[in-house]
């Protein structure tokens, strides 16, 4: 088994107190206070409130679009089921994951043994206007086989115009369906600039979530969690945390020095509701579960020695290719709509 050098928290070097405050600067919560939230929840996996919805989610969510990613239906089906079983209770996905597969298997799935009432469901939308938002809800609940999802969210927002778009048009759809009882909640995704974020915030609209990139790379460049992790946190809003070990397949934290283990346990460290992983066969799911059943949260200087460890290879956001314009990444739907219009 290949060893990092924080693995043995023991001998992590003890930070200048510059270096916690940079860390730390959007997040007053390790420990004590992440404890404090989590509840004893299905298979021992904790659970913690979802900002001031009134839900409790698993502190692991289980991502859609790995769901499906190199399985076969059955193999896909399979697994979502045993993580049914062993208490990872989020599952997300997205209207575009796999061109809609990722939906449709998660639907399968979750209409067997009374399994879409053991889970708390969350699907995404591209479009930002109102009828292109109306249609992929539906279509969404048609492929989830479901009449609801819990958690309704716009995805990858990213491009210029975003929260203008959205608020004349798409968010019209979602509220419509939330009194068709069709969703239950609101929220929004993004992973490029935290800039976009903070333009959603500024809309005259109470979200109940916000999915962002949290992780110990972030937090060195561009980051969400020291400008937008404050504001949901101070405002009550769910946050769920996404690319725990730096995103792709790769994942970029262990060239950051950071063992798998630590960089989920990082972003299971800071106050979110849950962290979403990518799980691509059994081996990754059991070795999931066992991290989110024995969780214990980092405390402040061993988080922030994490991050000073990273810091070379983090600084300039290399690593980080979600959040380089230039790689592509973000919503395919919506970026197929921008050159169209253009």
């Amino acid at each position: 088994m290949t060893r990092f050098p924080f693995d043995d928290l023991n001998s992590l070097p003890r930070p200048t107190r510059r270096s916690v405050l940079s860390a730390l600067a959007g997040v007053a919560a390790f420990a004590d206070e992440v404890l404090a939230m989590q509840q004893p929840g299905a298979g021992g996996i904790p659970t913690r409130p979802l900002g001031k919805t009134g839900a409790r989610v698993s502190i692991l969510g289980y991502g859609g679009w790995h769901a499906v990613a190199n399985k076969t239906d059955e193999e896909s089906i399979r697994l979502m089921h045993e993580a049914v079983d062993l208490g990872i209770t989020f599952f997300d996905n997205a209207w575009e994951y796999h061109d809609g597969r990722a939906e449709e298997v998660m639907g399968r799935a979750l209409q067997q043994n009374g399994l879409r009432g053991k889970v708390f469901l969350m699907t995404k939308v591209c479009a930002r206007d109102y009828e292109g938002a109306r249609r992929q809800i539906d279509e969404s609940l048609r492929r989830l086989r479901t009449d609801h999802v819990d958690l309704l969210q716009f995805h990858a927002i990213q491009y210029e115009g975003d929260a203008k778009r959205i608020l004349e048009g798409g968010l019209k759809a979602a509220l419509e369906a939330k009194e068709a009882g069709k969703v239950r909640f609101i929220g929004f995704t993004g992973h490029r600039d935290p800039k976009a974020h903070l333009e959603m915030l500024d809309l005259p609209f109470a979200w109940d979530t916000v999915q962002m990139p949290l992780n110990v790379l972030d937090a060195s460049y561009r980051s969400f969690e020291q400008a937008v992790l404050p504001v949901c946190r101070k405002r009550g809003i769910g946050v769920l945390a996404m690319k725990a070990l730096g995103g792709g397949m790769e994942a970029p934290v262990i060239q950051a020095g950071v063992s798998a283990e630590l960089g989920r346990r990082y972003a299971m460290s800071l106050p979110v509701a849950t962290v979403i992983c990518g799980i691509l066969n059994r081996e990754q799911l059991l070795f999931h579960a066992s991290l989110a059943r024995n969780f214990k949260p980092l405390s402040r200087r061993e988080a922030a020695a994490i991050v000073r460890r990273a810091r070379p290879e983090a600084a300039d956001g290399r690593l980080e290719a979600y959040k380089d314009p230039k790689q592509g990444y973000g919503c395919s739907y919506h970026s197929r709509v921008l050159r169209a219009n253009a």
